[in-house]
């Protein structure tokens, strides 16, 4: 069966509390990553198509389930299929939650952007480590106030 270039595939499912500061995230993480970082924890995500579809049906289904407990909806990746993704971000954003993107490109489209309440750029490089790293590369960003918010991410050992 061809895979579709216009929807969204999905690996895992999970509600978490440490990937974006101050909400309680339901995170999909996306399959068919392009980026392919060198030590990747997901590299079980990379084949294209593979996992589960993620529908704006399952979606409504899920943000129903938790709709008490969520603040947010996290994408870990997805935005090489900025039309599938930005559906459903729009989607997120009409249910009064807020978005985050974890991408490892430097940059998303405008569209993106305007989507995301929340965006974390850059690549794994493992040498300088993630947003815990103060020599990280990574950023993540409040794209409400602009502000950048690794210090959130850092104990300061």
């Amino acid at each position: 069966m061809p895979v579709s270039l216009t929807s969204l595939h999905y690996s895992a499912e999970q509600v978490v509390w440490q990937e974006v500061p101050g909400e309680v995230a339901l995170a999909y993480t996306i399959t068919g990553c392009p980026v392919g970082c060198k030590g990747c924890h997901s590299v079980d995500s990379w084949p294209v198509g593979s996992g589960s579809p993620l529908t704006q049906e399952h979606l409504a289904q899920q943000l129903q389930k938790y709709r008490e407990l969520i603040s947010c909806v996290l994408f870990l990746g997805g935005e090489w299929q900025p039309t599938a993704l930005l559906k459903l971000l729009k989607q997120v954003r009409n249910e009064g939650l807020e978005t985050c993107l974890y991408t490892g490109y430097e940059n998303v489209t405008l569209a993106l952007r305007k989507q995301l309440t929340y965006l974390k750029t850059g690549p794994w490089i493992a040498a300088r480590g993630g947003l815990e790293s103060p020599t990280t590369n990574q950023r993540f960003y409040d794209l409400r106030t602009r502000q950048l918010l690794n210090c959130k991410f850092q104990t300061g050992e």
